[in-house]
């Protein structure tokens, strides 16, 4: 093995800066993980932080070609290492970290490990990680829903449910009907899985259908501008994570093992979604945390560094060189 299948992905995206409405705006980058941008009269709100400072700055120069104002707030969507590691590159948001009280729970349980473990797997994301001087740690949590005032702006923090994490945040503006969705929706990007919470995922996207969104803006694809883009996101995201976990579910109940579920479930699955942005990365993560719910654990265990190898080279392996056994 020579390595995460993301380490080869090493070449640079192209970044897009699209306006959603006034003072609204979505950083995407081809599948690499996006933030969301609120201007408001006193300060810009940064919905996800990205992975390093360096990557930060790329944000903040996008912001500063459409305002003067300086980044004062950060809501962060979920714990995951390249959601949250570049927050301290926006200085005059120190004072105002956001998020759920069930992201900061994991932070604290399994963040420095998660950091280790996503360095390690996404090398591109990472350009300028001796930037990073530790763990993103709120200074503000709520435990379902708190509002956000920038001036007459309404700007709902949501505890959604649980779908990609147990704390999955989205933010909402109800007058414009515009949603960071963080990585509860993805398009076209396939939906990391290796913290998730299956049974619970179609709970979550409902409520968010519930909200009545006409522009979205996922965790990782292109800005979705439109309702039917936003009706294709949210089907298409509960497609793959329901029909992988049914798959995986149907393994587990035949008796088979990790690997004999995993190569059925790449099969499975690979025609459909193989060519969606990090597919073969993510399904190895994916059936593994699947396999476990499967079989009732219900809280997903910690990703280190030696457990991606180990997982990593096990699959791989058996993927290249087995069959499935039924």
């Amino acid at each position: 093995m020579s390595g995460f299948a993301s380490t080869n992905d090493l070449a640079d995206k192209t970044i897009s800066f699209d306006e959603l409405g006034p003072g609204l705006y979505a950083y995407t980058a081809e599948g690499d993980p996006n933030s969301g941008v609120i201007v408001g009269p006193q300060g810009v709100v940064v919905v996800d932080a990205q992975a390093t400072p360096a990557m930060a700055a790329d944000v903040q120069a996008r912001i500063a070609a459409v305002t003067d104002r300086a980044v004062t707030q950060i809501v962060l969507s979920h714990y995951h290492a390249v959601r949250v590691l570049g927050a301290s590159g926006y200085p005059e948001a120190q004072a105002a970290i956001i998020c759920s009280d069930v992201t900061r729970e994991l932070i604290a349980e399994r963040g420095q490990q998660d950091m280790d473990s996503e360095i390690g797997r996404f090398p591109r994301l990472f350009r300028g990680k001796e930037g990073i001087p530790g763990l993103t740690w709120p200074t503000h949590t709520f435990q379902r829903r708190m509002t956000l005032w920038l001036g007459e702006r309404e700007a709902q923090v949501i505890h959604i449910g649980r779908a990609h994490t147990m704390g999955d945040t989205v933010v909402w503006l109800p007058r414009e009907r515009v949603l960071f969705a963080g990585d509860t929706v993805e398009f076209g990007a396939t939906p990391y899985c290796g913290d998730a919470h299956f049974a619970d995922w179609p709970a979550t996207l409902a409520a968010i259908r519930e909200l009545g969104p006409e522009k979205l803006v996922p965790g990782r694809g292109r800005s979705l501008l439109t309702r039917a883009d936003v009706a294709q996101g949210l089907a298409d995201t509960e497609a793959f994570t329901s029909t992988l976990f049914a798959r995986v579910r149907e393994g587990v109940a035949k008796g088979w093992d990790l690997g004999d579920i995993y190569r059925d479930t790449m099969d499975h699955m690979r025609p459909k979604y193989g060519a969606w942005v990090i597919f073969e990365h993510c399904m190895p993560f994916n059936v593994s945390r699947a396999f476990d719910e499967a079989r009732g654990i219900d809280r997903p265990r910690i990703w280190t560094a030696e457990r991606d190898i180990e997982m990593w080279r096990a699959l791989e392996h058996e993927a290249r060189d087995g069959e499935v056994a039924r």
